[in-house]
């Protein structure tokens, strides 16, 4: 890894000597510009951007066109490949041609910037980024700053929200005289009593959903927890123990799926869609397929939220991930830097913002009850691609003007206030979500989580005894999981 770094450095730290010597392919600086960014016509500057894949043209966005105008600006869009991205942004930045901004992914954002192939933006954001200032809150720099220095502005998305719970047939409860589970036991008891009367799947799930609210109420809730002012990664957790005990005494009595650990999250949705199975773990942007097929097929079947469940202390807990999703970067070689942060910050005016998150009033969403609503089909016809231009948030603002996409549907919109809610106050965040890309974690975690979860599900199963998972874990330290928990510990004591 640290060769192939070492390269990469050298590959880009000689094109980038090379690119400074001139020949951009930005246009010459127009002299009327203002520090706000230039308007009218023929005077716009270009700034050449490079997004991530999509299945769209950009230049014929209604969102792009918005930008241009909004800004001042006229933005070239050039898309990575959906195969072997990383390879082609290499090689662009390897190229002489001078790209301005770029949304990165994590694993992108820490390879350019420690090959020195990005621009620190500290003093440029001084000097130009008042809008950013204001709408990236002061915690979330951390995840975009190695070293003392900005590399990036860190994209975090809508704010803290929860994304799955379980559900259960109402019907099917009133029927059998059951309650609502508040507890691992109580579930259990629930699902015992729906496989002897009922003959179907008390639970089923998917291989790619093993936690969640049944782990949570074990201690499990992110992949990170802190334990004694350290942290540990949940594999090493003894509560982990505890859930597979209890996932594989479902497994065994039969109820759980026991073709959840070769079940696709679409499998799972069709058993519960088709009255296969009584329980469910689902998630809110599922919910308007899910429910609408059920009801296709069982006109009175009623499906009730199971709040999240308590655990041996009688509190219930729901773990959430707040990373930053993208990384708004400028390249070293940019012939346009302080452009690019006029730029960037011109799109974070709160209203242009706002316009590039829901639109116009009256045309793309309205507001009720002080709440934003899409107008369709002008919404989505519109904005259905917007995301994919947007360069940093109002963390403030646009988790409430994001709730707009939930409420296209009337059901999917009662099931994600309706998690949101059971999840108020009690919510952990993952301890690593503000960390900024780490070399251990980054190249460790995907290899690993893959690990992990292989073997969770043969120990749900029983396909491998659970006496087996400390042998196991020696494995996953083996390969990298030791040297991923030692280097986010590093980080973490510099945060006390």
């Amino acid at each position: 890894m640290r060769k192939r770094k070492t390269m990469l450095a050298a590959f880009l730290g000689l094109s980038l000597a090379v690119s400074g010597c001139g020949g951009g392919a930005s246009k010459p600086e127009s002299s009327g510009a203002s520090s706000e960014g230039p308007k009218g016509g023929d005077s716009k500057k270009e700034i050449r951007m490079i997004m991530q894949y999509g299945l769209f043209d950009p230049a014929k966005e209604y969102t792009s066109q918005y930008i241009n105008e909004k800004t001042g600006y006229n933005v070239k869009y050039e898309m990575l490949p959906a195969e072997n991205g990383n390879e082609k942004l290499n090689l662009l930045m390897a190229n002489k041609e001078s790209f301005d901004v770029m949304k990165l992914n994590s694993e992108q954002f820490y390879n350019l910037a420690t090959a020195g192939a990005l621009e620190p933006i500290d003093d440029l954001l001084a000097a130009h980024g008042n809008y950013i200032n204001q709408a990236i809150k002061p915690e979330s720099w951390g995840s975009a700053t190695i070293d003392g220095k900005k590399y990036a502005i860190p994209e975090t998305g809508a704010g803290v929200s929860v994304g799955e719970e379980l559900v259960v047939r109402q019907d099917w409860l009133d029927e059998l005289g059951l309650s609502i589970p508040t507890t691992a036991d109580e579930l259990y008891n629930v699902l015992k009593t729906i496989k002897e009367k009922k003959n179907i799947i008390p639970l089923t799930g998917s291989k790619d959903s093993i936690y969640g609210d049944i782990a949570a109420t074990f201690g499990v809730l992110t992949d990170w927890k802190e334990v004694d002012g350290k942290l540990m990664h949940k594999a090493e957790l003894p509560e982990m123990k505890e859930t597979l005990a209890f996932m594989n005494k479902l497994y065994k009595e039969g109820l759980l799926d026991t073709e959840m650990p070769i079940n696709t999250a679409q499998k799972a949705i069709e058993k519960f869609a088709t009255g296969k199975a009584a329980v469910y773990k689902l998630a809110w942007w599922n919910a308007g397929s899910t429910i609408s097929a059920l009801n296709q097929s069982f006109p009175d079947a009623k499906v009730t939220v199971i709040p999240y469940l308590k655990g041996k202390d009688g509190k219930a807990v729901t773990g959430a991930d707040t990373k930053t999703s993208w990384f708004i970067a400028i390249p070293k070689s940019s012939k346009n830097k302080e452009e690019a942060m006029n730029f960037l910050n011109a799109k974070l005016e709160p209203e242009t913002f706002k316009g590039l998150a829901i639109g116009q009033e009256g045309v793309h969403h309205e507001v009720k009850d002080g709440k934003y609503y899409p107008i369709l089909p002008k919404f989505n016809e519109d904005l259905g691609n917007a995301s994919a231009f947007i360069t940093g948030v109002d963390e403030e603002k646009y988790p409430i003007y994001w709730q707009a996409r939930v409420r296209k549907d009337p059901v999917l919109q009662n099931y994600f206030e309706t998690f949101q809610k059971n999840a108020e106050g009690i919510i952990v965040i993952d301890p690593m979500s503000l960390a900024p890309p780490i070399d251990a974690v980054s190249k460790n975690t995907l290899k690993l989580k893959t690990l992990l979860d292989d073997n969770v599900l043969k120990f749900i199963s029983g396909a491998e005894p659970l006496e087996n998972y400390d042998t196991f874990l020696q494995q996953w330290r083996a390969e990298g999981g030791a040297d991923m928990v030692k280097a986010a510990n590093e980080w973490y004591q510099t945060k006390k």
